[in-house]
Order: structure tokens, then C-alpha cells, then sequence
């Protein structure tokens, strides 16, 4: 787990393509300090696995499932990258839980200036905007970050000036994708409440007995839950 704190912004050094996956080396020097082989490094909010690593550098491998749903297909040498360390039990969480696990992508449709505050405009789809609400957390590019606004199209963040100078937001630009992960809890939630079945080990189904409790969507809308 992480916080959506970023430590360090690293730079990919090298990419070396598999059929569908790839392997990517990362410099980077203050996450190095303490690495072990094993860890996991969050790398624009996308939890990878440390293969191999140097004082200044790390090697992950990025499967063809992350590739399919992050914004890593398109990386190459030179491209700066947003770098966590998992999160200890003994560390504050400055952010909020972030498991790493990238839900899909979002493109910025704009980036809007406003006082000391920048304003970043954000398109993607509606499977992931209906777990996003106003004054939640969502992780970009895995940056913590409080929603502003949100509609059935958009969503907006308004992002402080230490934030952009500490991680790559200062490179976005519009039309550029960002990687996107929701708060995990809503989509606990939904599940349990909508009795969605479940799969034990060995395959079979196992259907959520949520509904003996009473506790279903039209209970909470009646009671202004919803």
C-alpha cells in the first residue's frame, strides 16, 4: 500500500520490450537509499516489483495487464516518472490508502491557472467516474489528491504549488494521459451492497448474503443516504 505522497520524481533509463510486457530501468537516488530486492515501487501510481537494483537505479517488470490499462505502452528513455515507496504501519498517511492498482486512464482536457493554484480538467470514463465524488480522494499518476468537481464527462482538481514542483504534474500538459485509481472502500461498498456473487478458490460461486440484513440501495436512498 501507499500514501499518493511522492517521494521522488525518477527518469527512465532504459525500456526493453517483451511480446506484450516490458522491463523498464528507473534512476532515481533518494528511494535507492534503503531498497531491497522485492519492494514494491509505486511508478505513476502502478505497483511494480524490484527485480534488480543499482545506488541509483531499479528494474521492474511491467506486465501485459498493466500495459493494457496504464499509461507505461507508451513510455519511453527520457520520460520522468512520479516514484513511492510502500507505506510503512510507523508513517503518517499524508494521503489517503492507495493500493497501486491503476483502475484506467484519464486525459487532460485542461490546465487552468488560478491564484497561486492550477486547476487540471480531467475526461475518462464512467465506469470509473461513478466512484468519484466531490471532496474524495483520487490517485493521479499516483498522486494523492482531493476532487474539486465532478460531473457524468469531468472531474477537477486544483493542485498547490508544492505539489507541481514535486512531482510531474510540472510536465503535463493538455491532451496528456494520467493514470487513475479510485478510493478501493467505494468499490467495496458497491459490491457488498448490490450482492454481486463472489468466487471461492476452487471456482464456484459464492453468492453475498447482503440482502438478509435489509441493507440494499433503496434503503439507504429512502433514508437520504444516496
Amino acid at each position: 500500500m501507499f500514501t499518493g505522497i511522492v517521494e521522488e520524481i525518477g527518469t527512465i533509463k532504459e525500456v526493453v520490450k517483451g511480446a506484450r510486457s516490458i522491463q523498464l530501468t528507473v534512476s532515481a537516488k533518494k528511494i535507492t537509499s534503503d531498497i531491497k530486492l522485492g519492494d514494491s515501487i509505486s511508478t505513476n501510481g502502478i505497483c511494480l516489483t524490484v527485480t534488480s537494483f543499482g545506488s541509483d537505479y531499479f528494474i521492474v517488470d511491467v506486465m501485459p495487464e498493466s500495459l493494457k490499462r496504464t499509461s507505461l505502452s507508451g513510455v519511453r528513455p527520457g520520460v520522468k516518472v512520479n516514484l513511492e515507496r510502500a507505506l510503512c504501519l510507523s508513517d503518517r498517511l499524508g494521503g489517503h490508502l492507495v493500493s497501486g492498482h491503476i483502475d484506467g486512464q484519464g486525459t487532460i482536457v485542461a490546465i487552468n491557472k488560478d491564484d497561486n493554484a492550477v486547476w487540471f480538467t480531467i475526461k475518462t470514463e464512467p465506469s470509473i467516474l461513478k466512484y468519484i465524488v466531490e471532496k474524495g480522494s483520487v490517485a493521479i499518476d499516483g498522486i494523492s489528491l482531493t476532487v474539486a468537481y465532478v460531473d457524468e464527462v469531468y472531474f477537477k482538481v486544483s493542485i498547490i504549488p508544492h505539489t507541481i514542483k514535486e512531482t510531474i504534474l510540472q510536465y503535463k500538459h493538455e491532451g496528456d494521459s494520467v493514470n487513475l485509481e479510485n478510493d478501493i472502500t467505494a468499490k467495496y461498498i458497491e459490491k457488498f451492497l448490490l450482492g454481486k456473487d463472489t468466487y471461492c478458490k476452487d471456482g464456484s460461486k459464492q453468492k453475498n448474503q447482503v440482502s438478509k440484513s435489509g441493507l440494499n440501495m433503496d434503503f439507504l436512498t429512502e433514508n437520504g443516504f444516496a
